[in-house]
């Protein structure tokens, strides 16, 4: 059971579970504290780096937000403040803490922040990791993946999908899988939740280009017969 709690001080705003932690603290989401503990960099997902460390018994990853293509070259980590609750640490938060609590194969959260400059706002995550997993692209880099993983996949996006969990980056580095079983999804920045409708349709059309595109940096063409083994158990499910 996650429970929310938000603590303002100054310019900054934060969420975190209360049912899991006593109290919170600015520390978790410095950088450079991080670093100084003997936190690492580490890429699960096409969209940079995250840091993680050992905390409380558990590693947490810290993810700080900000933009990518040419975009980023103008306002880096910099989104334009219109309501604390509309900020992207925010949603992602609670949207988090539903998936969580819904059973859906996501990252706990733990805590974020907003911390407000004016009209704009730089924004933090901290989730904890999902152990032993891997980025479906990696396994694309290393061979083929089972048929019986491709199905797996298949039924996990299903139930997402049917909780109306619209996820705007679905991609092979946003799937996780464990070694043998287990499939994950992950960086719900933006993602948010729909009645059914023409989005689960665009969503899957974004996986399979990605496929496609994953196949080709790695100098191969994408297997269409796996991606007919997903869909078949997507619409199954």
């Amino acid at each position: 059971m996650i429970e929310a709690e938000i603590i303002r001080s100054g310019a900054e705003s934060a969420i975190f579970d209360t049912a899991s932690y006593s109290g919170y603290d600015p520390l978790w989401f410095d950088q450079a504290a991080f670093k100084s503990n003997g936190a690492r960099l580490h890429s699960v997902t096409g969209r940079g780096g995250v840091l993680m460390l050992r905390q409380a018994g558990e590693t947490w990853v810290l993810r700080h937000y900000h933009r990518g293509g040419f975009v980023a070259k103008l306002v880096y980590d910099h989104y334009l403040w219109l309501a604390l609750e509309r900020t992207r640490p925010f949603r992602e938060w609670r949207l988090l803490a539903e998936l969580h609590g819904s059973g859906l194969p996501a990252p706990r959260p733990i805590a974020a922040r907003a911390v407000r400059h004016g009209l704009f706002y730089r924004a933090d995550i901290v989730t904890a990791l999902i152990p032993d997993v891997r980025p479906l692209s990696s396994y694309l880099r290393e061979g083929e993946v089972a048929a019986d993983r491709w199905r797996e996949i298949g039924r996990m996006l299903r139930r997402f999908h049917d909780h109306g969990v619209d996820h705007p980056d679905l991609t092979a580095h946003n799937i996780l899988l464990g070694p043998e079983s287990g499939a994950f999804l992950v960086d719900f920045d933006n993602a948010s939740l729909k009645p059914a409708g023409a989005w689960q349709l665009g969503g899957m059309a974004r996986l399979q280009r990605s496929l496609r595109k994953v196949a080709l940096e790695f100098g191969t063409e994408f297997d269409e017969a796996a991606w007919s083994l997903l869909l078949d158990a997507y619409e199954r499910a």
